[in-house]
């Protein structure tokens, strides 16, 4: 038997069924054996590991909502272009990771991190100036969003594209005025094209996953997901369990047009975790990205570039598809995560559920999440609620896009973004995340974000949407946790559940608002086991 308590310091349980603070917890074997008085809690330990807080803040570990773990892992081994300033910026950052890594000539490059909105010029570069950044490599340039990229010219070779390639159902490639591909793809021509470039493998993979969940853990979170897997990945997640490379718990979420070999491969992780790995369901995209303007809107954007002045962006899907996706995991039992930016997203995802739903009579409870919901309409909030669905906000847009949004969408539905302190008042659960790799899976900003929603520019974006601080603390402990079903389990400090934890420097029910986001993460504990330490 392995005990640790933890004592001196103020113990938010997120529990207040039970009261919210306590003065100390005793982790038993993985789990928490005892929380409340320290008088109480001492008394049933015998010869425990003694952990001072000294005055520090011990919480459930927090849980990610939604994120992409093997694209965090991938991005360990690729050039990073966040901040890029112009097209020369870009060209030096790829040209300096190439001979800094000794990269060979044909070697495929993937650059990840640039967003057109921070560049000079406004616009994405074409084929021609990342011809310049990586003239003997194929070359891919991921947006931060991941929904849009460009590629250059031996990439467009190497993939088989051309003039005379069609564009995709949801999705568009570039082309110049005769036709030729400018190397830009976006939604569904970028995302299906990325799959069929090579990846790394072996030993050096397995430690980007290993460096992938260590960032995780240096932000508190004890469990992540991977928010789209496909049949390609089944021997890698294979690998990763047979190695014991997982510690800590991730949910993936299958690709409704790449799941078979998933089923066939993996099929006991469909059912529960497995070396830290269980398969949640199933995940779908209906749309795009705002900043990007490919989100589907009910309004058109606010014109600009010479787009018509009538455009909404367009969705993914055709309803009836989306329809058969929906029965098919309601028939399973299995969860539904679907990404839905703009409010006709969310109307064609509500519908097509409630749809769904009826033709499948008997069918339990699925808990679907709508997936970052950033221009969910407050008059679909009833909606949700009737169905069942959570909502999880990227309510980070507020500071890292707020100022693009403001322009790509006036100032009144830009303020609306990510409606949490609406869906509380309608009586709704939600959840808000990060999206890594598009931003880094920093719990505490994102609590900051909520509660303060600020633009990067300084600008209150919403201010009467701000939610307090316990709330916040809410959609990423014991509200992720009833996401994933596993609320007897993970979420709130109590006796019975994993031992979970995580230990910030200050209690932020008791920090300024606009001091949130400085809280720093001092340790966190799967299982009672520190995974990190700052």
């Amino acid at each position: 038997m392995s005990q640790t308590l933890f004592v001196n310091g103020t113990i938010l349980t997120m529990d207040e069924t039970r009261g919210l603070y306590a003065e100390a917890l005793l982790a038993e074997d993985g789990r928490i054996a005892a929380v409340g008085a320290r008088s109480d809690v001492e008394a049933a330990a015998h010869a425990p590991e003694i952990v001072d807080l000294h005055g520090a803040a011990l919480l459930p570990a927090f849980i990610d909502p939604h994120s992409h773990l093997s694209s965090v892992a991938m991005g360990l081994q690729q050039a990073a272009v966040e901040g890029a300033r112009d097209y020369a910026d870009l060209i030096e950052r790829i040209q300096r990771y190439i001979r800094e890594n000794n990269v060979p000539a044909g070697q495929w490059v993937t650059a990840h991190g640039y967003d057109h909105n921070a560049l000079a010029e406004h616009r994405p570069p074409t084929r021609e100036v990342l011809d310049k950044a990586a003239p003997e490599n194929p070359l891919v340039l991921q947006h931060a969003s991941g929904h849009t990229g460009v590629f250059n010219t031996q990439a467009l070779q190497a993939l088989g594209l051309d003039a005379a390639t069609p564009d995709p159902d949801g999705g568009r490639f570039g082309r110049a005025a005769d036709g030729a591909l400018t190397g830009y793809a976006e939604e569904n021509a970028f995302i299906e094209t990325i799959k069929r470039i090579p990846t790394p493998g072996g030993a050096q993979l397995l430690d980007c996953y290993r460096r992938a969940q260590q960032l995780y853990a240096s932000f508190g979170i004890a469990t992540v997901q991977d928010g789209l897997i496909v049949d390609q990945m089944a021997p890698l997640y294979e690998a990763l369990v047979q190695a014991g490379t997982l510690f800590l718990d991730t949910v993936g979420y299958a690709d409704f047009r790449s799941c078979e070999a998933l089923h066939t491969r993996l099929p006991v992780h469909w059912d529960g975790y497995r070396g830290r790995f269980r398969i949640g369901g199933y995940k779908t995209f209906l749309d795009g990205s705002p900043q990007a303007r490919t989100a589907w809107l009910r309004q058109p954007y606010v014109p600009a570039d010479g787009q018509d002045e009538s455009y909404c962006g367009y969705p993914a899907l055709p309803d009836d598809v989306l329809f058969a996706q929906l029965v098919r995991a309601l028939r399973e039992g299995r969860q539904v995560l679907a990404h839905c930016n703009g409010d006709a997203a969310a109307a064609q995802y509500l519908a097509q559920f409630a749809r769904a739903k009826a033709a499948c009579p008997g069918a339990p409870g699925v808990r679907p999440v709508m997936i970052h919901a950033q221009f969910l309409g407050r008059d679909q909030l009833p909606q949700l609620k009737a169905l069942g669905m959570i909502p999880s906000f990227f309510v980070a847009h507020v500071y890292h896009w707020g100022d693009v949004h403001l322009r790509n969408m006036g100032p009144a539905r830009a303020a609306a973004i990510s409606c949490a302190a609406s869906a509380l008042r309608a009586g709704l659960r939600f959840t808000f995340h990060q999206d890594a790799p598009v931003i880094r899976p920093d719990m505490l900003e994102t609590v900051w974000c909520a509660v303060n929603r600020v633009t990067r520019a300084g600008v209150p974006l919403g201010p009467e949407g701000r939610i307090s601080t316990l709330e916040a603390l809410k959609a990423v402990t014991a509200h992720a946790a009833y996401q994933y079903f596993e609320e007897d389990r993970k979420g709130t400090l109590a006796p019975g559940k994993l031992a979970d934890l995580t230990v910030l420097s200050a209690d932020p029910l008791a920090t300024p608002p606009a001091a949130l986001r400085d809280l720093q993460v001092l340790a966190t504990y799967k299982e009672g086991r520190p995974v990190f330490t700052a």
